[in-house]
């Protein structure tokens, strides 16, 4: 039985694998977090890889707080690029796979078409550096890796731009989103489900395994306001969006004006199929409202 090792169960994307772990039976699951598991410790790293012996480990673990970490530099580089060094180096010394997940952060947001893989890299934040700085690392330490950069990062679990509209949404008349910064959100549960699909065919052998960096996020586009709006409506929220700038909006962090992530290659390697965004959205408000 294929056995996985899960690091930041707790957060978002590791919470929707813990939700999905149930419809892979072929599977195996140890699921850490904080209190299970110092991922920037290597004999702690050490010790838990020579205890469970897994074949895989998947890195949920990450400081995405983008605008803390412009302050909290040395925090950020230590979860974002000294652990997944660490979980690399250790994966590879006992023949484990690693999944690291990166960001569209690592882009400088102007380019005019849907970023693909292999396009020059830059920038604009130290939460965008240290994710880079994660992903060459991970590539370097462990060649049997795969770095999954993602965007706008949404689910039922923890704190998000999904539920922070709500909450808004219901408390306040009014409300003003940025318009001019364009990207895709994703659903972490069509995440954790993608990810474990790739284990699923890569162990079956179905699809070959083939390291490197890949994107995934929902399909289609829109602007943060777009994305306001459509929780609203899908909720059932009345309450006035205004669409402004950004730079109407206060930020410490250049945020990317474009982040579209090209998907193509994920797909044609391991047979991915990406749902849209909106019908995502409408199935993660679903789970909220159950809360």
């Amino acid at each position: 039985m294929t056995k996985i090792l899960i690091t930041g169960a707790n957060g978002q994307l590791g919470s929707e694998i813990r939700k999905s772990s149930d419809l892979f039976s072929d599977f195996s699951f140890v699921f850490t977090d904080l209190n299970e598991l110092d991922i920037t410790s290597p004999s702690a790293v050490e010790a838990m890889l020579a205890d469970e012996k897994p074949q895989w480990l998947i890195n949920c673990a990450a400081y995405t707080a983008v605008d803390k970490a412009e302050t909290e530099e040395e925090t950020a580089w230590l979860i974002n690029a000294v652990a997944p060094a660490i979980l690399a180096e250790k994966t590879k010394a006992v023949g484990c796979r690693f999944v690291q997940i990166s960001t569209d952060y690592v882009f400088d947001g102007k380019n005019y078409r849907p970023y693909v893989e292999d396009d020059e890299v830059c920038p604009t934040s130290v939460y965008g550096s240290t994710k880079l700085e994660g992903e060459l690392i991970s590539l370097t330490n462990n060649p049997e890796s795969l770095v999954i950069r993602t965007s706008w990062l949404y689910s039922s679990f923890g704190g998000n731009f999904v539920k922070s509209m709500i909450k808004f949404g219901k408390e306040r008349a009014h409300l003003d989103v940025i318009f001019d910064q364009i990207g895709t959100p994703t659903y972490a549960g069509d995440l954790a489900m993608a990810i474990l699909e790739i284990i699923r065919k890569t162990e079956s052998g179905e699809s070959k395994f083939i390291a490197g960096t890949y994107h995934y996020s929902n399909e289609g586009v829109c602007s943060w306001y777009d994305f306001a709006i459509a929780i609203h409506q899908i909720y059932g929220i009345n309450c006035e969006v205004s669409a402004i700038e950004s730079k109407d909006y206060p930020s410490v962090v250049v945020r990317p004006p474009y982040s579209v992530l090209n998907k193509s290659k994920i797909k044609s390697i391991f047979g991915i199929e990406i749902p849209y965004w909106r019908k995502s959205l409408e199935k993660c408000i679903n789970e909220i409202k159950k809360l």
